[in-house]
C-alpha cells in the first residue's frame, strides 16, 4: 500500500505540477482581490480532479492491467486513489484556510469587522463539502465502466459544482444569520460537511465494490 502511494505520488508531482502553480495564484488573487467566491472555491474544486486525473494516466498506461500481477488487492489500488485525494484536499484546505484568515485580518475592520471565527468557519465547512464531494460522484462510475465512460458523470459534477459556487457567490451575503433559514448558518454548514464525508466514504466503499466486479481488458 504504501509503495502504491508513493507511486501515486510521484505521477502527482509529474503530472499535476500546474495544478500547484493554479492554486497558488488562485488564492493570491483571492487575498488581494474582492470578494469572489469562484476564486476562493475553485482550488478546493481543483484538488478533487487528482485523484482522477491520476486514474486516467494508469489507464492509458494500461497501469491497471499490469497492476494484476502485483501483490495488492483491487481495493488496495481503489483506497490509494482516494487517499491521494483526501491528501491533496486536505493541503488545499489547510492553504485557503490560511490565506482566507489572514485576508480578514488585513481587511479594514470599518468595512468587514475584522477576523470573524463563525465567517470563516461557514466558508471552511463549504469548502469541505465542496473538496469532498467534487469527485466523490464521478469516481465509482469511472472504477466501474473506465475514465472513457465515466467521465460523463465527471463532467456533470463539475457543471453543478460551478453552478453551486455561482449560487454560494450571489448569497454569500445573506447566509449568515439570514431570515431565510430557520436555522444559522453555520449548523446548516455542519450538517452538509458530515453529509459531505459520508458521500465520501459511500463512493470509497462502492468503487471497491465496482471494481471488484469489473473486467479488465
Amino acid at each position: 500500500m504504501k509503495g502504491l502511494l508513493r507511486k501515486d505520488f510521484y505521477m502527482a508531482c509529474k503530472y499535476c505540477r500546474a495544478y500547484l502553480f493554479i492554486v497558488v495564484v488562485f488564492l493570491m488573487v483571492s487575498l488581494f482581490g474582492d470578494d469572489n467566491a469562484f476564486m476562493v472555491f475553485y482550488p478546493c474544486l481543483l484538488a478533487g480532479m487528482v485523484p482522477v486525473n491520476l486514474l486516467a494516466y494508469d489507464e492509458n498506461s494500461k497501469w491497471h492491467i499490469y497492476s494484476g500481477t502485483l501483490p495488492c488487492t483491487r481495493g488496495q489500488l481503489v483506497s490509494v486513489k482516494y487517499l491521494m485525494g483526501v491528501i491533496t484536499q486536505v493541503t488545499v484546505l489547510v492553504l485557503t484556510g490560511i490565506v482566507q484568515a489572514v485576508r480578514m485580518c488585513m481587511a479594514d475592520p470599518h468595512i468587514r469587522g475584522g477576523f470573524d471565527l463563525t465567517e470563516w468557519a461557514v466558508t471552511m465547512g463549504v469548502l469541505v463539502i465542496m473538496s469532498a464531494v467534487s469527485s466523490s460522484v464521478s469516481m465509482p462510475f469511472m472504477f466501474r465502466y473506465g475514465v472513457e465512460k465515466g467521465r460523463i458523470a465527471y463532467y456533470v459534477m463539475i457543471g453543478v459544482a460551478c453552478a453551486g459556487m455561482m449560487m454560494i457567490g450571489t448569497m454569500g451575503n445573506i447566509l449568515p444569520g439570514s431570515a431565510l433559514f430557520s436555522v444559522p448558518a453555520e449548523w446548516m454548514v455542519a450538517v452538509g460537511v458530515v453529509l459531505a464525508i459520508g458521500i465520501y466514504a459511500l463512493s470509497w466503499y462502492l468503487s471497491i465494490v465496482f471494481y471488484n466486479k469489473r473486467e479488465l481488458n
